[in-house]
């Protein structure tokens, strides 16, 4: 025979899922924001080095045009 939960017990067992899967949650957060600000990086760099090499390929054409 099963014992029978009261409400209290239902919903401290309901709290305690609620704590646990919010713990899960906010650790699977810390890490998709950690890869994230990694990547942003990463693109800040690439463009900078697709910036730069645009900028220095327009005065190659500008400065050869000229001379």
């Amino acid at each position: 025979m099963t014992t029978r939960k009261t409400p209290t017990q239902i919903a401290l067992a309901a709290l305690d899922r609620i704590d646990r899967h919010e713990k899960e949650c906010g650790e699977r957060w810390r890490e998709a924001h950690t890869e994230l600000r990694a990547l942003r990086e990463r693109w800040e760099k690439l463009a900078w080095l697709i910036i730069g090499t645009l900028v220095v390929g327009i005065l190659t054409v500008v400065f050869d045009s000229l001379f």
